[in-house]
């Protein structure tokens, strides 16, 4: 019996050891150093274009990152990563970035001084449990001893290397007031921060300093006819997910004609009359439910308006469905999508309907905005930004998504560590002292993980045009100091200040952050570095010409 070759004819090219190691690590750190400037209340901005000609203009890791068109497979792996960051904690998502891909340079290093993967990967396993360890019992502070200040100074913090860094303190205070305000309890009797039911609405026209925080829910559409009220108090609100409009006879209904004459006539007749009574006949429900506010996904027209306006109603059409969803939470109500019942009748329960207080339509800069306002269920608001032009607003938008993230997790969580490169440092200095106790090979991926978090104080120190090397140095001296000896352990939150280009308490400054921020970067970077070091083949298969499908 004859055997077959031992390699087997693979159509694509095959990549294996170290050549695909340093292949993953290069793409990874080509896309952390296209983020690393971006780091830090001195941050540099990005320009992105993409190819239609839309211009972004970003700070957001997540951002510049989701826009890039990433085709190295490993290098995709960093872009998921700060997704997954920008989803669970809502900052930080440069941060993950860039400690991720020094990880990978050091383990690669490591691998190539003939270390095993394996041995590297179960060490940095191991310096990210006791690094979480380590922030959750030595680092941390309790949010209760501290008040209203340090959601504030967290705010601040978030916003620092955004464009709205300079009026911070107006805007702090705008996200904290925001987030405050849609405070609930869940049926578990936890308090939760639905940061969702605070609705973002960009206006142009006037400064960024004269944005402001609405009560109520703020819809971006007018009403749909000039005829209707511009405001109904109390409101009686209905959400529908169909069509308003004269609906098209289905198919199959016969009309028998006796008179070839009167053809004509009753086919005019009798078709548009049963259509234009079956819209009217689902309306009349509506309103005999006592519905006093409609709105809809979907289109209204002309016909139905006019009930509309006849019975006093404000009804909104073209609504978007996100709106609508949050719309339908905040005031109790049901997303309808069709009238039938069971019985294949069309009826409208009054249960659908949510209640509010209040439904006004209100003019803000050029757009007529509807308001709903004392909603039933959770309060909603919204912030109203005004900026000069879309690039601004745009980027006001997601620096505040930013900030009311850190502020609902700041709330949940109730613990925040101190910001500048402190909580860095500190570990650095820990894992360094941890991995001198190891008799085993881990010892080696230890200490390169503590040397790993050393990037983020000497890139926020970079981009801030100081003496990276001197004031890192100064950082360790202190963090030795705060956890060799037992009177200094206040040392402990000393971070770097970037402007002054000196070394300092930072949580005595109010430069702070949630703690499970900086734990989920470690787990998220230690993770997606793990992934991409496991990895020794790589098969690029070569695509096969579509025969055949024309």
């Amino acid at each position: 019996m004859s055997i077959s070759a031992q390699n087997p004819d693979i159509s694509g090219e095959r990549q294996s050891g170290q050549d695909v190691r340093t292949q993953n690590v290069m793409a990874c750190q080509a896309v952390s150093n296209i983020v690393k400037t971006s780091l830090g209340p001195v941050g540099l901005d990005k320009m992105l274009v993409d190819d239609i000609g839309d211009v972004t203009i970003t700070n957001d890791g997540a951002t510049i990152l989701r826009m890039l068109e990433v085709e190295h497979p490993a290098a995709k792996v960093l872009v998921e990563l700060a997704e997954l960051q920008d989803r669970e904690v809502g900052d930080g998502t440069t941060s993950v970035v860039i400690v991720a891909a020094e990880l990978l340079k050091r383990a690669n290093d490591l691998v190539r001084n003939k270390i095993h993967p394996t041995s590297i990967i179960s060490g940095y396993r191991l310096a990210m449990r006791e690094a979480c360890k380590y922030i959750e019992e030595k680092l941390v502070t309790k949010v209760e001893k501290l008040g209203k200040a340090p959601l504030i100074n967290c705010a601040k913090t978030s916003m620092s290397s955004k464009l709205i860094s300079g009026d911070s303190d107006f805007f702090a205070n705008l996200v904290v007031d925001a987030v405050l305000s849609v405070k609930m309890t869940n049926q578990r009797g936890e308090i939760k921060y639905p940061i969702k039911g605070i609705n973002i609405l960009k206006a142009h026209g006037q400064s960024a300093k004269d944005s402001y925080l609405l009560n109520g829910y703020a819809l971006n559409t007018g009403r749909a006819a000039q005829g209707m009220p511009l405001r109904v108090s109390p409101a009686k609100i209905a959400c529908l997910d169909f069509n308003l409009q004269k609906t098209k006879m289905q198919l199959g209904v016969q009309v028998v004609v006796n008179d070839p004459r009167e053809l004509e006539k009753i086919r005019q007749r009798s078709i548009l009359r049963l259509e234009a009574d079956m819209t009217k006949e689902r309306i009349e429900k509506l309103l005999k439910a006592g519905a006093n506010v409609i709105l809809t996904t979907k289109g209204i027209d002309d016909m139905a308006l006019k009930y509309f306006v006849e019975a006093g109603a404000i009804a909104v059409r073209r609504v978007r469905k996100e709106d609508m969803r949050h719309v339908a939470k905040a005031t109790g109500a049901t997303l309808v999508t069709t009238f039938a019942d069971m019985e294949g009748e069309e009826t409208f329960d009054p249960a659908h309907l949510g209640s509010a207080d209040e439904v006004v339509e209100e003019r803000i800069a050029d757009d007529d905005v509807v308001l709903i306002k004392g909603t039933k269920t959770s309060s909603a608001v919204s912030l109203i930004l005004r900026g000069a032009n879309d690039y601004m607003l745009d980027e006001m938008e997601r620096a505040l998504h930013d900030s009311l993230c850190i502020v609902k997790r700041t709330l949940e969580s109730n613990t925040v560590v101190a910001g500048g490169g402190a909580v860095e440092s500190a570990l650095s200095v820990y894992l360094e002292h941890l991995a001198t106790t190891l008799g085993s090979r881990e010892q080696l991926a230890i200490a390169e993980f503590a040397d790993a978090l050393l990037i983020i104080p000497k890139v926020l120190a970079v981009n801030a045009a100081k003496d990276a090397t001197e004031l890192v140095a100064k950082l360790r001296a202190y963090h030795h100091t705060a956890q060799t000896k037992a009177d200094k352990k206040h040392y402990s939150s000393m971070g770097l200040d970037l402007v002054n280009g000196t070394i300092r308490n930072n949580l005595e400054a109010g430069v702070i952050e949630p703690a499970m921020s900086k734990v989920k970067i470690i787990q998220f970077a230690t993770e997606a570095a793990i992934t991409i070091l496991r990895i020794d083949d790589m098969i690029k298969l070569v695509k096969e010409d579509g025969q055949g499908d024309e």
